[in-house]
């Protein structure tokens, strides 16, 4: 098995990328719709959430109130920290959970966008990060998430920069360009991929 971790800031393509790596072949565990799964209604995640900001945080369906709860997060460093506590330790879990039932050959792709600052790299045979400009990034979220530039940037701040990403990549994926030229550099990595994978199977046996 070749476990692959991917990220990237908001709006730098991850899930353009995602898409790409599934349809060769790959299995992809999202991080970001586990995250929604462990938290959803009668879970351990959202009573757990509940205790620790409140139940206006609640949505009237007695959903979490995402919108909500991401105002806080994001504006609140000490928040933030509180919600990952609770959120992270139940994420891995669930990941280690699917990957254990994937078969054994498989190229499994992580998609974490906090793989950088919560120090994952080294569980991972290749780390693939995908970068973009910032002010492509805002003017993504703009154009694509409803979002204004005073909110896209306080988005942006929120999160790793471009240089503590790299620090950790073994392959960067700059997507600043056209699709076509992402592809071409997807098309790249999947073959070393492919490699890596035919050179695992050739030592085990």
């Amino acid at each position: 098995m070749i476990r692959v971790g991917l990220t990237g800031g908001i709006a730098s393509g991850k899930s353009t990328v995602s898409r790409f790596l599934h349809e060769r072949g790959a299995e992809i565990i999202d991080a970001d719709l586990i995250a929604r799964e462990v938290v959803a209604p009668g879970t351990h995640g959202l009573k757990s959430i509940v205790e620790t900001f409140g139940e206006e945080f609640l949505a009237p369906d007695g959903t979490l109130n995402r919108a909500k709860l991401g105002e806080l997060v994001f504006s609140d460093g000490e928040a933030r920290q509180a919600l990952n506590a609770v959120v992270h330790p139940l994420v891995r879990a669930r990941s280690a959970e699917l990957i254990d039932h994937l078969p054994a050959d498989s190229i499994v792709v992580e998609d974490i966008p906090l793989l950088a600052v919560g120090k994952m790299a080294d569980r991972f045979d290749l780390v693939v990060v995908i970068e973009a400009t910032p002010e492509n990034q805002v003017a993504r979220m703009v154009r694509d998430r409803d979002m204004t530039e005073d909110e896209a940037c306080a988005r942006l701040k929120s999160q790793a920069s471009n240089a503590e990403r790299r620090a950790v990549a073994d392959v960067l994926i700059v997507n600043n360009g056209s699709a076509e030229e992402l592809a071409a550099q997807l098309d790249k990595l999947w073959l070393r991929l492919e490699q890596m994978r035919t050179e695992d199977v050739r030592v085990e046996g």
